[in-house]
């Protein structure tokens, strides 16, 4: 199976004042097309620098990162951007739409920079995937957050993305409406779409095929739950 994630003895170190900070002390990770991966860990364990690392957001201080076979470790930022945008879609805890927007034109948005006459046909398509298909004309803060949340999953959804990267995605939301997100979360995966899904709760990881656990900048545990 084709890899979509090829992380090789990944470090990623800081300077705090005068003090060296290791975030990531030789990660190596692959995840194969069509995998559901959960990255785990507590504050401080380096999730968040490896989510930046693979989401394109940061460059790793060593090591290598091929995305889909290409090597991205050292792109410029006009084409980490490009490939942000096409390869890469994202879930945040936070939501991170237009309040004031249609939930239609916040699908749309990733697509603004390539949008040609089927982007609002994806975008409905996704909104339906996600159970939204009838709110398509409603202001996104006319909605619940589960329903924001499912917004932002359709966003990430509208380009066709290789991966689809999703930080904390049910820390802001009540437990029911968890459960449906990952429920959601898991159908879309069940239909080929490749995951990783960045947590500090076992319980949410537990959604995923595959649990990757991170200490102190190392990945200490792999397990299947």
């Amino acid at each position: 199976m084709a890899e979509v994630i090829a992380l090789r003895d990944i470090h990623k170190t800081f300077r705090v004042g005068s003090e060296k900070v290791h975030a990531l002390q030789g990660v190596s990770l692959t995840v194969a097309r069509g995998e559901f991966v959960a990255v785990m860990g507590p504050s401080g364990s380096g999730k968040s620098t490896l989510m930046h690392i693979i989401g394109l957001l940061d460059r790793p201080s060593s090591g290598t990162y091929h995305l889909e076979g290409e090597d991205v470790s050292d792109l410029d930022r006009r084409r980490q951007a490009a490939i942000r945008n096409q390869r890469i879609g994202f879930v945040f805890q936070q939501f991170s739409l237009l309040p004031r927007t249609t939930v239609l034109d916040n699908v749309l948005l990733p697509t603004v920079y390539g949008r040609d006459g089927s982007a609002a046909a994806r975008a409905r398509e996704v909104l339906d995937q996600v159970g939204l298909g009838d709110r398509v004309r409603h202001r996104s803060n006319q909605l619940s957050g589960g329903q924001v949340q499912r917004v932002a999953i359709a966003r990430a959804l509208v380009m066709r993305p290789s991966l689809i990267l999703a930080d904390e995605p049910t820390g802001n939301l009540d437990s029911k409406t968890s459960r449906d997100i990952l429920e959601l979360l898991q159908a879309i995966n069940g239909k080929g779409a490749t995951l990783v899904l960045i947590t500090h709760e076992a319980a949410i990881a537990q959604a995923a095929r595959r649990v990757v656990r991170l200490h102190d900048g190392q990945i200490v545990e792999e397990m299947t739950p």
